[in-house]
């Protein structure tokens, strides 16, 4: 069993809206599906014979059929009217269904991924822009989820579809992290590998969703996978948006000097205190560059900039591990080095000991 306990570089500092939306799912828990989860659905709920039909579409089995109706819970009625079902879409729903969840391993997994991930991807974006990329990726996976299962009479719910596109954000935005992964044998073994994120997060959207989804022909015995892959491609997509939006901005603000270097351009417009124009320039300017000792000092440079003026440390390590991936000049592999020892005394969570070496 592979179990994420954490990341790196996790820079300190509070990511309210990661926190809040953790602490809504859980209040919703705790608040409503437990006490409706321990009371028995009343048979004369007009709700009860819509959901009983529903089960009965659904399910092949008439053994499995009578457990589910015997098992039948208020909030299995709650979540029937109030999940997001694709035979009856219902544009509440797509909100409603985000922050309910079926079981406590269910929310917990769910909140475990948005606290290692989300973080992150709340810094770089800010807490507004976060709290829309996460409301408009989870309804774009619910989406996806229809588009694939238009006929399924029963709802669809969780947050997984939203967390799906904060991966696809972390996935693009910070492909030199490391994820801890705690592997466990019990009671043979047990230990902790830092392990590239984008090959754990590459492993969840192929192997657990894509291969299973294509396998189940988009009904993943109930796993929406379709939702979580719509939600990581949504993440995705808005992020290289995003990217390409700040090199365009990089391009007009080289238009408005013509015959600037790009280097100086950039170091005066952080003298005159506006760092993301100076970033713009950079990224825009890396664009344009193979690798080597030149990309390796506008890597370093744009690590810096992010580190000491937009205080990202975590987008600042993207940089500075690409800048000592080509090959720098002692000068700029030092600023590289200087930058990630920096980043690595900010780290917050330093759960479990890795078996190899510091990331």
């Amino acid at each position: 069993m592979f179990l994420p306990i954490g990341d790196a570089p996790n820079p300190r500092g509070a990511p309210l809206v990661t926190y809040l939306i953790i602490a809504a799912n859980v209040a919703v828990f705790v608040l409503l599906t437990m006490p409706l989860s321990g009371a028995p659905a009343d048979p004369s709920d007009p709700l009860f014979r819509d959901y009983v039909g529903a089960v009965e579409r659904s399910v092949e089995d008439p053994a499995e059929v009578r457990q589910f109706i015997h098992d039948a819970t208020r909030y299995d009625l709650f979540v029937f009217a109030h999940g997001f079902r694709p035979i009856a879409p219902n544009v509440a729903d797509l909100f409603t269904s985000l922050f309910l969840h079926a079981n406590f391993m269910h929310l917990f997994g769910n909140m475990l991924f948005l606290w290692i991930y989300g973080d992150n991807v709340e810094h770089r974006m800010g807490r507004g822009r976060y709290l829309l990329a996460y409301l408009l990726t989870g309804i774009a996976a619910t989406l996806v989820h229809w588009m694939t299962s238009p006929d399924s009479p029963l709802p669809t719910i969780g947050a997984s579809g939203a967390i799906s596109g904060v991966l696809g954000f972390y996935f693009l935005w910070f492909p030199r992290n490391k994820v801890r992964l705690m592997m466990m044998l019990p009671p043979v073994f047990m230990n902790v590998f830092m392990v590239p994120a984008r090959i754990v997060l590459g492993f969840y959207l192929v192997m657990d969703n894509i291969v299973p989804f294509l396998i189940a022909g988009g009904r993943g015995g109930g796993v929406a996978h379709g939702a979580h892959i719509g939600g990581f491609v949504a993440g995705v997509i808005a992020a290289w948006v995003h990217d390409r939006l700040v090199v365009r901005r990089g391009a007009e603000e080289l238009a408005t000097h013509p015959g600037e270097p790009p280097l100086v351009l950039a170091e005066q417009l952080r003298e005159e205190g506006r760092p993301d124009e100076a970033l713009a320039v950079l990224e825009r300017l890396l664009k344009t560059m193979r690798p080597g000792p030149e990309a390796a000092d506008v890597h370093a440079q744009a690590g810096a900039l992010l580190l000491e003026d937009l205080h990202q440390p975590a987008a600042a390590y993207q940089h500075f591990t690409a800048a000592l991936q080509m090959q720098p000049d002692p000068r700029t592999a030092a600023l590289a080095e200087q930058g990630i020892a920096a980043i690595r005394s900010m780290q917050k969570y330093r759960v479990g000991h890795p078996r190899r070496g510091a990331w």
